[in-house]
């Protein structure tokens, strides 16, 4: 019962302001948007908060629940993961942008995709702990999970959403090191991944990925193409400076920059706070991920352990690439 007692408060409150930071920021840089398409300004507000509350409570909730009952439930979990994925090629799935990523039931839309990553996390950890003599063995410690990273890999890249199964791979990958996996096994398969990829992109099977990754270096070539979003979230972040234009007051969500308020919301942050507003920002999600990192050192067996592994790997990549992203230092 005392373990049950335990709490990390240094991670649950850095998680508050993360939220409260997160639900001012979504609504500042979505107030000129809802405002043109005739809806209510406060309306991400609104529906952040509600969603917030709704993930506290859960949490809450969840602190009741034996963390071995996640154990049992993995490969049911497993199977609901790859199903949802496959119901985004069924007319449940929805497409906006020329992108089939979202299931829409009456008011709710789902994300199979952002759910895969935490089944894959899930069951990868109830793999290698009921497997765990196994885990340096190519047939039957390192195959079975490749297997599942492919399925996983396969069925979100068609969405198409080549950067949500990128890093799904990597968590995928980092956990099978965590577990003990061998080195030769998962550096020849990222190796031979990487040159998969690389023909890909030439071979121009996909059109939109290989132009994204041969052009990002020069994005103001493209600046009212391809590159539009990526040229209008640097002009945000460089005319925020060090100090930046002032909360509320950034200019470039005023329907320059597509989709402020989701992908390039950090431009937002940089026009609105600046360069010290972000740097803040970015040194409170390296103590949220230091404190994961403490809790999965410390964590009483193995399967916590992965789990809270695949969970720190999972935010880290997040964070770090979408900052990337946002900054045109990668594609």
């Amino acid at each position: 019962m005392k373990a049950k007692s335990r709490g990390d408060f240094i991670l649950f409150f850095v998680v508050l302001i993360l939220i409260v930071f997160g639900a001012v920021m979504v609504f500042s840089a979505s107030y000129y948007e809802t405002i043109a398409l005739g809806g209510n300004p406060f309306s991400y507000l609104v529906r952040v908060s509600a969603w917030a509350a709704a993930g506290l409570v859960l949490m809450f909730a969840l602190t009741f629940v034996p963390y071995r009952i996640y154990y049992a439930m993995a490969p049911v979990m497993l199977l609901v993961g790859i199903a949802l994925l496959c119901l985004l090629f069924t007319p449940l799935g929805t497409e906006i942008n020329s992108a089939r990523r979202w299931i829409q039931i009456g008011p709710v839309t789902i994300m199979p995709g952002e759910i895969a990553k935490i089944t894959a996390i899930w069951f990868v950890a109830y793999f290698y702990t009921k497997n765990k003599a196994m885990t340096r063995s190519l047939r039957r410690g390192f195959m079975p999970i490749l297997i599942l990273t492919l399925i996983y890999f396969v069925l979100i890249y068609k969405e198409p959403n080549l950067s949500t199964a990128l890093i799904l791979v990597g968590i995928i990958f980092s956990m099978i090191f965590l577990a003990g996996g061998n080195l030769a096994h998962i550096g020849s398969t990222l190796i031979a991944g990487g040159v998969g990829i690389v023909f890909l992109l030439v071979s121009g099977a996909n059109e939109e990925h290989t132009k994204r990754f041969t052009g990002f270096l020069h994005p103001f070539e493209d600046a009212q193409g391809e590159f539009y979003q990526t040229v209008q979230g640097l002009l945000a972040l460089g005319s925020g400076g060090v100090y930046g234009v002032g909360p509320g007051n950034g200019i470039q969500k005023a329907l320059y920059l597509p989709f402020a308020q989701n992908d390039f919301i950090f431009a937002v942050i940089g026009e609105e706070l600046g360069f010290l507003g972000c740097s803040a920002l970015l040194l409170v999600y390296l103590i949220l991920i230091w404190r994961c990192v403490q809790i999965a050192m410390n964590a009483p067996d193995r399967f916590a352990m992965l789990v809270a592994s695949g969970i720190t790997v999972m935010l880290a990549l997040q964070v770090i690439l979408n900052v990337a992203v946002v900054t045109a230092l990668m594609p």
